[in-house]
């Protein structure tokens, strides 16, 4: 682990325990262990830290996942359209639930109200989120997974609902109401399940489209 790496790393733990307001570079000087002036070396800013964090956790989180190549057209082919809608958004929970991520995120949730620089990260995962929804419900239509019509509104009302459901498990992980994000065995919440499950019926090409 590099310099960087356990500045970041410092930070995340003090921000977990005093919130990001409550943190200050000094602090974060002192838990990685060197003075100050050095920190400056690294990062410009505690804003600078926090930015560059989302960046980072996010790479490791992917790693970490350990996902592979997709063949879309053979994934497609053997799929349903629940399937492959459960399995991309396993794989995203599996990079926004990683250890670090959850532990990221759930700083954010509890100053995204207050905070600019909470709302900005939180405003580019919303975005990443919609813009990968869009590029796979093309590829849904065009391999006849998924009803042609208004795929752009069907992509947009899914990530929002998607994204409401693991905003509310997010908080009930935060209010002390759940220890997992996913329930029984399964990586996701019961609700999105349904919900996938749901949308999946309104959605597919089988059902007269």
């Amino acid at each position: 682990m590099n310099r960087k790496e356990e500045i970041i790393y410092a930070t995340l733990e003090l921000a977990s325990s005093c919130g990001m307001k409550g943190v200050s570079m000094s602090q974060i000087a002192e838990k990685v262990g060197i003075k100050a002036p050095s920190l400056y070396n690294h990062f410009k800013s505690k804003d600078d830290i926090i930015r560059e964090m989302y960046g980072f956790l996010r790479e490791k989180a992917k790693e970490n996942s350990a996902q592979l190549p997709l063949d879309y057209k053979k994934f497609f082919e053997r799929k349903s359209l629940e399937e492959i809608l459960l399995s991309s958004l396993s794989s995203y929970v599996g990079i926004v639930s990683d250890r670090y991520m959850l532990q990221f995120f759930r700083v954010l949730y509890s100053e995204r109200s207050t905070n600019p620089i909470a709302a900005q990260i939180m405003l580019e995962e919303t975005e990443r989120m919609l813009a990968q929804t869009r590029d796979l419900f093309y590829a849904l239509a065009v391999h006849g997974k998924i009803i042609k019509e208004n795929v752009d509104m069907a992509a947009m009302t899914y990530s929002f609902t998607v994204h409401s459901l693991i905003d509310y498990r997010m908080d009930k992980i935060t209010a002390g109401q759940e220890q997992n994000f996913g329930d029984g065995k399964s990586p996701l919440p019961q609700k999105l399940i349904d919900y996938i499950k749901w949308f999946s019926s309104e959605m597919a090409v089988s059902n007269g489209q």
